[in-house]
């Protein structure tokens, strides 16, 4: 039972948002026992400007977000202006913490491709639940196309598209602009719709400008989204939608929709026309103190009022195999990174390297590097091929590949390169030079250096030891090497070690694929006929809040 600090008055009961009021000291302790005395929380803002995923960090139950779609393109010379994408927004929406929601981020629709051609209906945005849809192109001689704001109509007497197509409650956007008996020698056309109001239509010699977009405040300011683009004529286009509209064209001068903005093309052109704006997803929610973020895809992280410093994991893509098998990313961890409040930290996931044929043709690729704020780790160097390839450097080196009898086999890149202190990784293994069918090196690891492949055996080297992290709460061990394809008579895989590193392949098998999200490198593959190393794994950003 709640006290009162021995004041005369009401009894003081908390709750998880507030404990207003005096308390003493055996209060907060018996509250906080209960677990009802409020807990710390920071707002925390996120931005998606490209496809990419959100892992729900623990104790968040619901979100605000903003989803917007990619704009129309433009309807070519006599076009209407491209829609703009379907714009939602709301609170409260529920997640599940730990699950990894998928962020698409639309594309803008391509321009018409030629004289009398109609626009493009741009790509929806999806978070969750919410899909917002992509504006619709601006027209040549027709109605508009449909779509989250309709698309300008093209001259003549059409309708402009219809907007908030699917119907969402409330609506995503508006209807394009029409036109009435507008031809010759002006060919005055509508204006693409907006997410704040329908396109203009055109009148006598002169175009529709864009719907007007709307205004978001998720961020902290307000920004204004999905204005739709200004119709087309040959006295001068109608002037684009606040929120990233692009201006019409008499036909030149057209604009493209503002990126990350869902803003519609400009009408107008007498070939190629201009493309509609890319769309984005904001999220905004709030964390519990020492909360942990795991980034498994690019995107904007900004950082709490409140919040000074971080503990980190980054972690690059694991390089694509081929004989040799590859580097695993560069792994770098730390504690007390000093971070600003307010300051938004773009966070770079890399991606996998892409495996090759052992022959050489088509060739295999390095990792992405991984980014948060000053750390790089670098993408793992890709395996050697078949016949005096070497691997190559990265963050953790690739294996080097094999080389026929007499031949020089191919050595292991160098790894920790470029230079951090302490090391990001570990450098490849050397392949073998004994017959038709030697074997490759590993890729190295952060943990250890790839194996050599055997001299007297066709075996390709073993992988490089990943390391093991527990920032996340669990013990993880990421970036290991792929393992070295075997050759000749190996009719069995060479397994890889922890660390998500691909295997290597039999004699006459690919190599494995590194694992996603550790930064593993792919696997090498054998070559008693010519065969595919495996994909490097993708990169991991994770980051612990230390207020």
């Amino acid at each position: 039972m709640p006290f009162n600090g021995g004041r005369l008055g009401k009894i003081n009961t908390p709750s998880l948002s507030s404990a207003s009021g005096f308390w003493g000291l055996l209060d907060q302790y018996l509250s906080r026992q209960s677990d009802t005395w409020p807990v710390l929380r920071y707002t925390v803002v996120q931005t998606f400007t490209a496809t990419s995923t959100w892992t729900c960090p623990a104790g968040v139950t619901e979100v605000e977000y903003l989803v917007v779609a990619g704009g129309g393109g433009g309807g070519s010379f006599a076009g209407g202006g491209g829609g703009a994408g379907g714009f939602r927004t709301g609170a409260g929406l529920s997640v599940t913490a730990g699950t990894d929601y998928a962020i698409t981020v639309g594309g803008g629709g391509n321009g018409a491709t030629s004289d009398g051609a109609n626009g493009n209906q741009g790509s929806s945005s999806v978070f969750s639940t919410i899909t917002s849809s992509g504006g619709g192109g601006g027209a040549h001689f027709i109605t508009g196309g449909s779509g989250g704001s309709g698309g300008g109509a093209g001259y003549g007497t059409n309708s402009g598209g219809t907007g908030n197509t699917p119907s969402t409650s409330p609506s995503q956007g508006s209807n394009g602009g029409a036109t009435s008996g507008t031809g010759a020698p002006n060919y005055a056309c509508g204006g693409g719709g907006g997410a704040g109001g329908v396109g203009g239509s055109a009148s006598g010699s002169t175009a529709g400008a864009g719907g007007a977009g709307s205004a978001s405040s998720i961020t902290g300011s307000s920004v204004t989204y999905a204005g739709g683009g200004g119709g087309s004529s040959n006295t001068g286009g109608g002037a684009g939608g606040s929120g990233g509209g692009g201006n019409g064209g008499n036909p030149s001068g057209r604009q493209g929709g503002t990126a990350n903005t869902g803003g519609g093309a400009g009408g107008g052109g007498n070939d190629v026309t201009a493309n509609g704006g890319s769309g984005i997803v904001i999220l905004k929610y709030t964390v519990p103190s020492q909360t942990v973020f795991v980034f498994k895809g690019t995107t904007t992280w900004r950082c709490p009022t409140g919040v000074t410093s971080v503990d980190y994991l980054v972690v690059a893509g694991g390089g694509g195999g081929s004989q040799g098998g590859a580097g695993a990313g560069g792994f770098r961890t730390g504690t007390g990174l000093s971070v600003s409040a307010g300051t938004d930290y773009t966070v770079t996931v890399g991606s996998g390297g892409t495996g090759g044929n052992t022959s050489g043709s088509p060739a295999r690729t390095s990792g992405g590097n991984s980014i948060f704020s000053t750390i790089t780790s670098n993408g793992g160097g890709a395996g050697g091929n078949f016949n005096n390839s070497a691997g190559l450097s990265g963050g953790s080196g690739g294996g080097g590949g094999g080389a026929d009898s007499g031949g020089t086999a191919g050595t292991g890149g160098a790894g920790n390169t470029p230079s951090t202190s302490p090391s990001q990784g570990n450098n490849g293994g050397t392949g073998s030079a004994i017959n038709t069918y030697s074997g490759g090196g590993g890729g190295g690891g952060a943990g250890g250096p790839g194996g050599n492949a055997g001299t007297g055996t066709n075996q390709g080297g073993a992988s490089g030891a990943g390391s093991v992290s527990t920032i996340s709460g669990s013990s993880v061990t990421y970036a290991g090497g792929g393992a070295g394809g075997n050759s000749g008579n190996t009719p069995t895989a060479n397994p890889a070690g922890a660390g998500g590193g691909g295997s290597g392949g039999a004699s006459n098998s690919n190599g494995g694929d590194g694992t996603a999200n550790t930064g593993g490198g792919g696997g090498g593959a054998g070559n008693t006929s010519p065969r595919s190393g495996g994909n490097g794994g993708s990169g991991i950003v994770i980051i612990k809040i230390n207020q």
